[in-house]
């Protein structure tokens, strides 16, 4: 029973290593496809910006974020190096980020530098009449290992957790506090 389990556990690892190479080589070394996330806020960019700014209070809205960390002195914008504990999938990693891009109201953007590598970034856009705000989040997280197989294995799950997060920040911006 036991030689079965291992044997059937080196097949798996072997064609899962396979199939990372094929996908690796199909990227061509490109990193995998971002995570697209939308949505509509009733908020004029201005108030959006500041919960989506305020970097220690993220984990309001972002559920598996547990806490954060500022490690760099001074104000929030490009080069700021934080840490988030984060969640997801019952395993907790420390999540070391780089802010790349601070464009109030507009970007925000980091880098992964962790155990998880990747990049986010958060666009706001004024709605038609300026009391709606549009928000796009493109989220790319790259495991350890079996890195383009991993990533693509998690995209509907993350897809799905990003979404959530985002309808979080709605419910925060718009009301002042949220669900869950």
């Amino acid at each position: 029973m036991i030689r079965g389990a291992v044997r059937l556990a080196v097949v798996g690892a072997g064609i899962g290593y396979a199939l990372d190479r094929v996908l690796a080589e199909q990227a061509k070394g490109e990193e995998p496809e971002p995570i697209h996330s939308l949505i509509v806020i009733d908020a004029p960019i201005e108030r959006v910006w500041a919960v989506i700014a305020d970097v220690e209070d993220q984990p309001r809205w972002m559920a598996e974020m547990k806490y954060v960390r500022i490690l760099s002195d001074g104000p929030i914008g490009v080069g700021m190096v934080c840490e988030a504990d984060v969640r997801m999938f019952g395993i907790t990693v420390t999540d070391p980020v780089t802010i790349t891009e601070f464009e109030p109201p507009h970007r925000y953007a980091i880098s992964h530098d962790g155990t998880f590598r990747g990049r986010g970034l958060i666009t706001l856009e004024s709605g038609a009449d300026g009391t709606t705000t549009i928000v796009r989040w493109d989220e790319v997280l790259v495991p350890p290992l079996l890195s383009h197989l991993g990533a693509l294995m998690m995209a509907p799950a993350l897809g799905a957790i990003f979404q959530a997060d985002l309808v979080r920040l709605k419910e925060l911006v718009e009301t002042g506090s949220t669900a869950g």
